[in-house]
């Protein structure tokens, strides 16, 4: 019995033993636990703060490098060593209003990187490397070929292109291939069509494609094929022609403006004016447009006259070859100077409604030999054809592009094959 008690007594002493054990070991595994979440917590808040957040905006108009980073909350001498860092290989002052820039930042405000895209091809690449940066311009991934794009018009070109899948970028092309025969804003008919055969640039990093050689084109409009061929002559002057060999390019442009403008009021002897109430001649066009729409010159000349005149308001008179003179009246801007020779296509004003205008508008005219004449029906003069001695190679790649614009899929795979560019940037 006596042995009995005690060995219930040892075996109880030995079980606390081993429960006392058991909460020392349980309290221990616990504290270091616990220690090891409070440094797993440290290290997730220094990773946190030194982690990348990212910022990506599209450069306004008007401001320099130096302003739009600090207002992205970048340090101004940070900005100044990405400056320095960057002007061996780019110079960050000649950053494009629209381009895009991402930059990447701890959540101290500490700048990490900075990229920068110069162009659809290239990128500027500034990162941090210790106390300093480093700067390279990296090149976009990209695979050309060339191919056959096509659509319809319902309302405009803009549109028609968008609706092909395409960028505006293509219609801008378009339009000014034949922008000597054609007015895009008044010419084009629901039920008119387009053809090109043209490099077309996609990028791995998903970005929109962009466009190289255009090598043929053809609207058809209300019935009327208009076809343009590039071709370059020995000399290395590249311009589009007519399969016949004729120049497209005119000494004049078809339009004023560069952007869709419905014409308000044609060429008259005889109309009622709206401010005066009297019924005057009106010797040019009307087209309405909002103000600030560019206004371009559509030749090449001198400005004889930039400033205000009567009810002309804000105008600019320019002098062409051939006795042809243009004015460009109503302007809210005007960006040319009296003596200056600009270009065909130069930008020298803004849509306004300065003088006698009852809204924004550009009130265009022209004269040949200072008689005004009405631009819709001017035959424009034009330039210079293919020169004989061209004439057997501006054949040859006639027939080998023309073609091309109603040939079937595996033809035109087939025919352009030689064309397509090896991928860019691998």
């Amino acid at each position: 019995m006596v042995r009995r008690t005690l060995l219930i007594a040892a075996i109880s002493v030995l079980g606390l033993g081993v429960l006392a054990a058991s909460f020392h070991s349980r309290s221990s595994v616990e504290k270091h636990l616990a220690q090891q979440i409070h440094l797993a917590r440290q290290e997730a808040a220094v990773f946190s703060a030194q982690a990348p957040h990212f910022s990506e905006r599209a450069v306004p108009s008007g401001l320099n490098i130096t302003d739009f980073l600090q207002g992205l909350g970048v340090a101004r001498a940070a900005v100044l060593a990405v400056v320095d860092a960057a002007r061996p290989v780019y110079d960050l002052a000649r950053i494009r209003a629209g381009n895009q820039m991402v930059i990447a930042r701890t959540v101290a405000g500490e700048l990490l990187s900075l990229r920068y895209q110069i162009d659809p091809d290239r990128m500027l690449w500034v990162s941090s490397r210790g106390s300093e940066f480093r700067a390279e311009i990296k090149e976009i991934p990209s695979t050309t070929a060339t191919v056959r794009i096509h659509g319809e018009i319902r309302d405009s070109l803009f549109n028609a292109v968008e609706d092909a899948g395409e960028r505006a970028e293509l219609a801008i092309r378009l339009s000014e291939i034949f922008g000597w025969d054609l007015d895009f804003y008044t010419d084009p008919r629901k039920g008119d069509t387009f053809r090109v055969i043209v490099e077309k640039k996609t990028y791995s990093n998903g970005q929109p494609a962009s466009y190289g050689k255009l090598y043929a084109a053809e609207y058809n409009n209300d019935g009327t094929p208009y076809q343009a061929v590039l071709f370059r002559d020995p000399d290395g002057r590249a311009a589009y022609y007519a399969p016949d060999g004729k120049s497209l390019q005119k000494a004049f442009l078809r339009s004023p403006l560069k952007f869709s403008a419905p014409i308000t009021s044609h060429f008259s002897k005889s109309r009622f004016h709206p401010i005066l109430k009297i019924r005057r001649p009106h010797l040019g066009i009307d087209y309405a447009a909002p103000v600030g729409a560019p206004v371009q010159s559509i030749g090449d000349g001198r400005v004889v006259f930039a400033g205000r005149k009567g009810g002309a308001g804000n105008m600019v008179h320019i002098k062409h070859t051939n006795g042809y003179e243009t004015m460009y009246m109503h302007l809210s801007r005007i960006l040319a100077r009296s003596g200056a020779h600009v270009g065909q296509g130069e930008r020298i004003g803004l849509v306004g409604s300065t003088g006698l205008a009852t809204g924004p508008h550009l009130d265009f005219r022209i004269l040949q030999h200072g008689a005004y004449r009405n631009f819709e029906s001017l035959r424009l003069p034009p330039a210079n054809p293919v020169a004989k001695r061209d004439m057997a190679e501006f054949i040859a790649t006639r027939d080998r592009f023309l073609p091309l614009l109603t040939a079937d899929p595996s033809q035109l795979a087939r025919a352009t094959a030689p064309l397509t560019s090896v991928p860019a940037g691998r």
